[in-house]
């Protein structure tokens, strides 16, 4: 081992802790609205009569919202454009959706017009130049003709809702205008003023989206022809306080250029989020202990030694997040959580490469040095391209995922990127200092690489021959595919309402509620077909088609006056349009997933490898797929991102197999090919086994801890693992060796190698 590549790495890893924990301890975290609570409303610019909703459009309109949104005092907003017609508006601390999504997506068209005199028609659409017919806001039943625009919300410089206090008037909005906005106002206001006392043409009308706020009379002292003077002008009508701030803000905001409809919108309690951030901590933590412990008993001082690095990549993937500004949401943390199992995966490839390596030594020397050298070096390609597969996953969740899920693969890219960076630098830097300890030399035994451990010890006496039935084993797993198809079949999949459409709003009672009189107070308030679940926990969850904000709080009430009071946790909408957007993402997300699996495989090994190792992943996500089918679990967003990261974790359990196969058959030359997958899956099964365990910690840590929100992830995954555990073994490595038989890079040396074969054991292997 150099010396100075050693000094290297520890200044390397110095620094990466150090930065870390410098930036954990002075940068606080970004939270997501699932985690402390607020309002998410996505926007969609729609084509007006003489605008194109275009990417500049959209732009305008977000800029007009932000304004907007800064006069209502909401803390930290977020605004940002998604594609070219989205606005996505995260508003922390909103509880009231009803209130966003008014005073945001009101299109707020303010302009004043001259009264041309009453009118006993309804209103009616607006004329070519603008004049047009509306309610009289002085008088019941009334209407005024009003004439085309004297000047538009354009012209307003300032708005501010004041309290009258000298008149008693109450409150209203006070406008100031800029340039020439000033004097069409004194126009406006001076042709009133040389109507007669008690003419309707006496009045200006101030209009805001079609709806007259107030039509003020001239008094005696504005000059005829002069009008008011000195820009200002003050909008009343009733106001009480909210509703004039409310106003103020819309109107120096200014108008949209587009109209803006909202497809999706979500509030999340604050409580609830406090809860998420417990569990998953408390997921994590013990996640993290137990496979820790693990990971000790099974290598010793190298456990222990990875577990101290285990802890630092917890510190610097954190870190990681912080320092690159990315939102933490609910599935974030599960994929930090997640994350843990990855990190463990390189460490247990290298012990069991080191394991191996003093294993074949001739003279069992007490100087492990070379043998953990040659196990970070020979480990290094299989931990690459697990990570590779993984990442392409994360990376899909980014680019098609909406909202928390992309949360949740920006965290699980940067834990994979931290992962190696714990293993093969910090691990390894650790572990070069122990084994040169004399302590450590004297007992070699202490490190747990001395030993070969009792699976792998089995596995050397007795090893497998599961390729000789390997028609048997693809037969069981196309039966299991079968079973799963079925259950999509007969059971359907139940879609989530993120690729329905549709609302579901999840309430806190403070009793449990019983589930049938929930569904009659919903039917009652005019939901019959409504879906409705209670817990004993006392959580009403009430699911529906498309329902609006109002429509809500109408069910809301109805529950109160059966249940008690109740609070909404959790409420969430998706329009139609988006809902079929979403499952378009989705399956194109999984189409691509494939593709790109099958393409980094093809390039890293043979075709024949890639095709195997492809047609086991899909395997994986149809069977996982098909037991959530059977369960009658719902398919969402969250259960898109279990589904990509089985997939990475499927590709990367198999290319760590098929990595070894590789590496025997460059070493053997022409043997049977059946002989080497047997071999090769015998070499590799104790670090499948220990991976597992450690990713099969941090799963049932989340399912059992990690709260409801977390449960079906959970499940997903720790299905998924299992599979892809086993799909390797007994679809990828079959497959392979028929592909490879069938479609050899040499014929020549596969006919040697089978007749090796047939003269060993009489038939063709």
């Amino acid at each position: 081992m150099s010396r100075s590549a050693t000094v290297w790495r520890a200044l390397i890893a110095l620094a990466v802790v150090a930065v870390s924990l410098y930036v954990a301890l002075t940068t606080p975290a970004r939270l997501g609205l699932d985690l402390r609570g607020g309002t998410r409303i996505v926007l969609e610019t729609r084509d007006s009569l003489t605008v194109r909703a275009d990417a500049d459009a959209t732009d305008r309109a977000l800029e007009v919202l932000r304004r907007r949104i800064d006069g209502l005092g909401v803390t930290e907003p977020s605004l940002s454009r998604s594609g070219e017609r989205r606005i996505v508006v995260e508003l922390p601390g909103v509880q009231d959706p009803r209130k966003a999504a008014a005073v945001i997506g009101r299109t707020a068209q303010l302009t004043f017009h001259p009264v041309l005199g009453a009118s006993q028609g309804p209103a009616g659409p607006p004329a070519a130049d603008g004049s047009r017919v509306l309610p009289d806001p002085d008088t019941s039943g009334g209407f005024l003709r009003l004439g085309p625009p004297a000047l538009t919300g354009d012209g307003v410089k300032d708005a501010a809702a004041v309290l009258d206090t000298r008149t008693g008037g109450g409150w209203g909005v006070d406008l100031a205008f800029r340039g020439d906005a000033g004097k069409a106002w004194a126009r406006v206001t001076g042709a009133a003023a040389c109507a007669a006392p008690g003419d309707p043409g006496r009045r200006v009308a101030i209009v805001l989206d079609d709806r007259t706020l107030s039509a003020p009379g001239m008094q005696s002292s504005v000059p005829c022809e002069t009008g008011i003077t000195g820009g200002s002008a003050q909008i009343t009508g009733g106001f009480d306080a909210a509703a004039a701030r409310d106003l103020a803000a819309l109107v120096k905001g200014g108008a949209l250029p587009v109209p803006v409809t909202a497809v999706e919108q979500s509030t999340v309690g604050p409580t609830l989020g406090a809860e998420a951030i417990r569990a998953s901590a408390l997921a994590a933590v013990t996640g993290l202990v137990c496979t820790g412990v693990f990971v000790i008993a099974v290598y010793r001082l190298m456990g222990l030694l990875a577990t101290v690095a285990l802890a630092l990549y917890g510190l610097i993937s954190y870190a990681g997040v912080v320092a690159l500004g990315a939102t933490l949401t609910l599935p974030g943390l599960a994929g930090f959580v997640l994350a843990i199992g990855i990190a463990v995966d390189a460490n247990v490839l290298v012990f069991e490469r080191a394991r191996e390596e003093y294993a074949r030594s001739a003279r069992r020397s007490a100087d492990l040095r070379r043998p953990l050298l040659a196990g970070f070096t020979k480990a290094w390609s299989a931990v690459a391209d697990s990570n590779v597969t993984t990442l392409l996953a994360a990376g899909l969740l980014f680019v098609f995922a909406t909202g928390p899920v992309k949360g949740f693969g920006v965290t699980l890219a940067i834990g994979v990127l931290a992962s190696m960076v714990s293993a093969m630098v910090i691990t390894r830097l650790l572990a070069e200092w122990a084994v040169r300890r004399p302590a450590v030399r004297r007992r070699p035994a202490l490190t747990g690489l001395a030993t070969t451990g009792r699976l792998r010890a089995r596995l050397t006496r007795r090893p497998p021959r599961l390729m000789r039935h390997r028609r048997r084993w693809l037969g069981i797993c196309a039966g299991l595919v079968v079973l799963a198809i079925a259950g999509i079949g007969v059971r359907g999949v139940e879609f989530g309402v993120e690729f329905t459409g549709g609302r579901v709003v999840q309430y806190a009672a403070e009793e449990p509620a019983d589930a049938d009189t929930a569904r009659e107070a919903v039917a009652d308030a005019g939901f019959p077909h409504a879906v409705v679940q209670t817990t004993g926990a006392g959580a009403i969850t009430v699911r529906t088609g498309e329902l609006s904000n109002d429509e809500q709080v109408r069910i809301q009430g109805a529950l109160e006056e059966s249940v008690g009071k109740v609070t909404v946790e959790q409420d969430e909408l998706v329009g139609p349009s988006l809902g079929s957007e979403l499952r378009a993402h989705a399956l194109i997300a999984l189409g691509v997933a494939v593709a790109a699996q099958l393409l980094y495989l093809t390039v890293r090994f043979r075709w024949t490898f890639a095709c195997a190792a492809v047609v086991a992943m899909v395997q994986d996500v149809a069977l996982v797929v098909g037991l959530f089918a059977w369960l009658g679990k719902p398919v969402d967003s969250v259960f898109l991102a279990a589904l990509l990261t089985v997939v990475g974790y499927s590709v990367n359990d198999t290319v760590v197999v098929l990595d070894r196969l590789r590496e025997l058959r460059r070493v053997q030359g022409p043997v049977a090919l059946a002989g080497l997958a047997d071999r090769a899956v015998a070499q590799t099964l104790p670090r499948t086994v220990n991976t597992g365990m450690g990713a099969l910690f941090v799963l049932v840590a989340l399912a059992v801890l990690g709260g409801d929100s977390l449960t079906d992830f959970s499940v997903a995954l720790l299905a998924g693992v299992v599979v892809g555990m086993a799909s390797t073994v007994f679809t990828a490595m079959p497959l392979t060796v028929i592909l490879q038989s069938r479609y050899p890079e040499d014929p020549a040396a596969a006919r040697v190698a089978r007749a090796r074969a047939a003269d060993r054991s009489g038939a063709v292997v």
